[in-house]
């Protein structure tokens, strides 16, 4: 496993459409290897709770997704004396999701991304959605996501289109690192 560098907006790579992984190259040690490595740097990025392929210029409909998503949505508080301890998340990886349904009601929420530094914007989106996707071992599934992870879910499969929270958000507010 190793880091990968992740690319800064305007990196051309992150405006491109990003292409399907053929189901039967899921197990290929190209794909198995790159999995591994997003996993790695999204580990090693202390702000980050997904992390799509064209973040670290690769043009491929694939994103990770750390179980702190999870937590956040069930509430789960990280105790201050543990705030700077690196956390074991597991990492859901989904390879060709498609977003297939999207409810009507939308939540409003001030979202960062790894790709666009010390910027937040203020984004709208669906509270619910169903999702079909490939893990990283090739089995297909599909089921309905709410709450935070939703939000992710749909914030990189944004990045899987060419899209960024810069064209989404309603607004943006840029933040410098000693503000937070």
């Amino acid at each position: 496993m190793s880091k990968l560098p992740i690319v800064k907006f305007p990196h051309s790579v992150l405006r491109r459409p990003a292409g399907e992984v053929p189901p039967a190259e899921i197990l290929s040690s190209r794909i198995q290897r790159l999995v591994s490595d997003m996993k790695d740097t999204l580990a090693k990025a202390p702000d980050g709770v997904g992390l799509a392929a064209p973040q670290v210029s690769v043009p491929l409909r694939v994103f990770v997704i750390s179980s702190e998503a999870s937590s956040i949505d069930a509430g789960m508080r990280v105790d201050a004396n543990d705030a700077n301890k690196p956390q074991k998340w597991e990492y859901h990886v989904f390879i060709n999701p498609v977003l297939k349904k999207r409810s009507r009601e939308k939540t409003t929420v001030t979202e960062g991304c790894l790709s666009v530094p010390e910027k937040f914007g203020e984004v709208s989106r669906p509270a619910k959605v169903y999702l079909e996707w490939y893990d990283e071992r090739g089995k297909r599934h599909g089921r309905g996501f709410t709450k935070f992870f939703a939000r992710v879910l749909q914030h990189e499969t944004d990045h899987l289109d060419g899209l960024l929270i810069v064209d989404r958000a309603k607004r943006m507010l840029r933040v410098s690192r000693g503000e937070r």
